[in-house]
């Protein structure tokens, strides 16, 4: 391998792409990983997110921070971005999905997932520093367990797993998961800015645990360099070309050779590069399949938020997520949080509209709503103090629904888009946020003795729901024929082309898919020969 530059090119920093930089490493392999975003020491992170150029991700604008948004006709993506990938913005919310999500058609056949990824649900969460039960308990906790006792699903209510290091508040220890190989960190002040990046040190993204220690084993790991390019040699091996992420002038390309590559750069870039390698000719045999099973976890954000709030009903101290329920079988709920003086996000919020009616429907209960109480809505809709005065309702379902993204031009230049794909319609909006969004806001006025309200989301007012869990359309299948991936991760067509992220996700999992992305990516891995090594798994087959 000695006539290549690297032995693998990584392309992301994510779930996906810290598993396979660590393991390949342990096994021998010269790893190069490329990542689009920043590098982040604890104190970079925002204080608030209202700090825009440390908060979202803009480069072109000058703005280098954690959150990504992305526009579809269907849907509105939240994402990460940096050295750690959604790690740095996620919620360190880390749930095993149920049996529905193993059985989905799309892949059951293949294997017996539930039990074969089960070892590696146990590696994921041994890395992750999964702590199985939130231990704490105040007034978000109580107001949840209250909702769900009034929706008559109490028995359905549990502490979130988050993978926090809470060990004394705001005191420095030396490793405490890695034997003294990992960082130093400090335990968890309950700030609440976990989606905004954890300043204090406590909250496990992969900076703390994979992406260190497989830079301890020699992984280079380069910042600010979005790939462009994935090129298939003609003796072999491919060509990676990258440039410097946001340039307007100056991109200062460069090409390095990989006998392998792993794309890990999330469902939306490493879908983009896909269609884009495809319709280029980079790599012409990608399936056609491509796009398709694009899933955005049946998502809706809605929540509840009151006028005001006594100083004793503390709604922002905790970490992000603490506890969730069912409000049926296949529909779960989450609440969430922003920290003290975090308000940002509270633009997007708004009154809650009749879902799934028409357009102009849905602006006149809004207006009308406004005009019944402007006062009222006026303060509810303030950004004072938001994220102290609300719950943000995450809602998630198993449903069977997806789109398909493709390409199309727009002013000369290819962008993607979607419509409407396999299984239901993507939903516009859940009716059971709606619902559970109420429960929440009585249980919020019954806690604090103020008036709160249900709130919905401005993107929710114009049919586009929000999601932070963008998945699929390049999913693992039986055959290039259902999808872009086979059973090990190796893209159908293209030998030494891998996808590890969460865009090999057949089906949506109905709870964060942060650790099902870890456990795949560390069953994945684990097929790979040691360097040197006859490969043996199977080959593929034209299907």
């Amino acid at each position: 391998m000695t006539e290549f530059d690297e032995d693998v090119v990584v392309v992301g920093s994510g779930f996906g792409g810290s598993v396979a930089a660590l393991r390949l490493a342990e096994k021998g392999y010269r790893v190069r990983v490329y990542e689009a975003g920043r590098r982040f020491e604890d104190d970079d992170f925002a204080k608030t997110n209202w700090n825009v150029r440390r908060y979202l991700w803009a480069p072109a604008l000058g703005c280098y921070g954690i959150q990504r948004i992305h526009r579809l006709p269907h849907v509105l993506i939240l994402a990460g971005a940096g050295v750690g990938g959604g790690s740095l913005n996620y919620a360190n919310t880390l749930y095993q999905p149920g049996s529905a999500f193993f059985a989905d058609p799309q892949w059951h056949g293949i294997a017996d997932w539930e039990t074969e990824l089960a070892p590696h649900y146990a590696t994921a969460k041994r890395m992750l520093g999964v702590v199985e039960h939130y231990p704490h308990t105040g007034p978000v906790e109580r107001i949840m367990a209250g909702a769900a006792e009034d929706l008559g699903v109490g028995d359905t209510f549990r502490r979130a797993p988050v993978g926090v290091w809470f060990g004394k508040p705001g005191e420095r220890t030396p490793d405490p998961f890695f034997g003294g190989e990992g960082p130093d960190r400090t335990g968890c002040t309950l700030c609440g800015n976990c989606m905004v990046g954890c300043r204090v040190g406590a909250k496990n993204t992969l900076m703390k645990n994979y992406l260190a220690l497989a830079e301890r084993r020699g992984v280079a790991i380069e910042a600010l360099r979005t790939v462009s390019e994935v090129r298939e040699l003609p003796s072999g091996g491919f060509a990676v070309t990258t440039q410097r992420s946001g340039a307007w002038l100056r991109h200062a390309r460069r090409t390095v050779t990989a006998r392998q590559v792993v794309l890990a750069a999330g469902t939306w870039g490493t879908q983009q590069l896909l269609h884009r390698m495809k319709e280029s000719g980079a790599l012409p045999r990608i399936s056609g399949s491509i796009g398709r099973l694009t899933r955005t976890n049946s998502e809706a954000l809605d929540g509840a938020v009151a006028t005001d709030v006594p100083e004793s009903l503390q709604l922002a101290r905790g970490v992000a997520i603490t506890t969730s329920f069912h409000i049926d079988e296949r529909t779960h709920v989450e609440n969430v949080r922003y920290g003290p003086g975090s308000n940002l996000m509270g633009a997007l919020a708004t009154v809650i509209v009749p879902g799934g009616r028409p357009l102009g429907v849905r602006l006149r209960s809004l207006v009308a709503q406004v005009l019944r109480s402007p006062l009222r809505q006026f303060r509810l809709g303030s950004l004072r103090r938001w994220s102290e005065r609300g719950i943000i309702a995450l809602v998630m379902q198993t449903a069977d629904n997806s789109l398909t993204l493709s390409l199309r031009r727009r002013f000369g230049r290819l962008v993607m888009t979607s419509a409407q794909g396999h299984g239901s319609p993507n939903p516009s909006y859940l009716p059971q946020a709606h619902t559970a969004a109420a429960a929440i806001a009585a249980r919020v006025e019954a806690e604090g003795g103020v008036p709160a309200a249900p709130r919905g989301s401005w993107p929710e007012v114009f049919g586009i729901p929000l999601t932070a869990h963008f998945l699929g359309g390049a999913v693992i299948s039986a055959s290039p024929a259902h999808g872009v991936i086979d059973a090990y991760h190796r893209v159908w067509g293209h030998p030494g082309l891998h996808v590890v992220d969460g865009a090999a996700v057949p089906a949506n999992p109905g709870v964060n898919p942060s650790l099902t992305i870890t456990a795949l990516a560390e069953r994945a891995l684990s097929y790979w020969p040691r360097y040197g090594e006859v490969d043996g798994r199977p080959v593929q087959s034209a299907g």
